[in-house]
């Protein structure tokens, strides 16, 4: 165990003629130091007594742990405890302080070993990742396309990917939230689950803005599936932004994707944007505007696609900034697409 700022003891004690090492090299009271563990460091000992007396240590008042999913989904009609998982957005979101555990005021549900909310497959032609997934599960699964897969191994620590789920990612509705700006631009839907029946939507109306979601009081997020394109995908690209290469939220991020036909004709396009406004900026009918399009020509549209799509942009989320870097990274990709290079993933 690390020991921080060691205290001492009682020094009015006269040492024994036995003890020594620190004694005989002139540090009296280097034998009576008395360490103290890093575990439980509380920034004020007076404080956490108070909360502890009150009976504020506790960290939940009531916890389920259901069996099976059906009984998740009685409970949460019953009671409308909240689903956790990960816990890697919740336990922050709730913390009190250092060394002080997060107090959560309503009843949770522990939702980690419901085996069927743990499983990445492929049903006609779709992808589903279930909500239990981690980014590991995520980063290493060959089902998922890449663009989900890069912003899965681009999430923050090794030991924070083991334990982050794709469910908690999407419901906490962050907009810097990684895993919604590719799944966004590949069209992908949500399907929750309640006691009475199932339903779905497309993700990028899911998320209602920050924070906030569409999921009822009696609900689940089962899955998140994403279609297959019309046609592959030619060219392939996903760039965050952060502080510095790893364990940073993002600044800016963005995942692109373009398919070309043999006669250099852009058939599909596609781009959103996250920690760019209140939720992912996309829009279908800036895309339209590059759609049918030779590759050839995309040089001279280029300034007024960039106009269009800067009018998507938040102008309260930094406007310069996010602008200015939205517009090179667009300019970036697009450039890359007009050379056809012969490898899909642009780097």
């Amino acid at each position: 165990m690390r020991v921080l700022h060691p205290g001492y003891g009682d020094r009015s004690r006269k040492p024994s003629c036995f003890e020594s090492g620190a004694i005989r090299r002139g540090y009296p009271f280097g034998d009576l130091r008395e360490p103290v563990s890093m575990h439980r460091i509380r920034f004020d000992r007076g404080e956490h007594q108070a909360r502890r007396k009150a009976g504020e240590w506790i960290m939940v008042e009531t916890c389920y742990i259901p069996k099976d999913l059906a009984e998740a989904l009685r409970i949460r009609k019953e009671t409308g405890a909240h689903p956790i998982a990960g816990g890697t957005d919740l336990m922050v979101s709730h913390r009190r302080g250092t060394g002080v555990v997060p107090k959560f005021p309503w009843p949770v549900m522990i939702i980690t070993q419901l085996k069927e909310l743990q499983k990445i497959e492929e049903e006609d032609g779709e992808v589903s990742i279930y909500a239990g997934s981690t980014c590991h599960e995520i980063e290493v699964a060959e089902l998922v396309p890449y663009q989900v897969r890069k912003a899965a191994s681009l999430m923050g620590a090794q030991s924070l990917r083991n334990l982050a789920t794709i469910g908690g990612n999407i419901c906490n509705a962050s907009p810097k939230g990684d895993l919604p700006v590719p799944l966004i631009m590949l069209d992908a839907r949500v399907e929750l689950v309640s006691a009475t029946g199932k339903r779905q939507m497309l993700l990028d109306e899911f998320i209602d803005g920050p924070k906030r979601t569409k999921l009822q009081d009696d609900e689940l997020l089962a899955r998140i599936i994403i279609p297959q394109p019309k046609a592959p995908f030619t060219y392939l690209w996903y760039r965050k932004i952060g502080t510095r290469r790893a364990n940073a939220i993002s600044k800016l991020s963005m995942s692109a994707a373009a398919t070309v036909d043999t006669h250099g004709i852009i058939v599909d396009f596609r781009s959103a944007n996250g920690a760019s406004g209140p939720k992912v900026a996309r829009s279908r009918a800036v895309e339209e505007t590059i759609i049918g399009l030779s590759v050839d020509r995309l040089a001279e549209r280029l300034p007024a696609f960039l106009d269009a799509y800067d009018v998507i942009l938040s102008p309260q989320a930094m406007p310069q900034y996010r602008r200015s870097s939205t517009r090179r990274m667009l300019e970036f990709f697009l450039s890359e697409v007009s050379k056809r290079p012969d490898t899909t993933i642009i780097e």
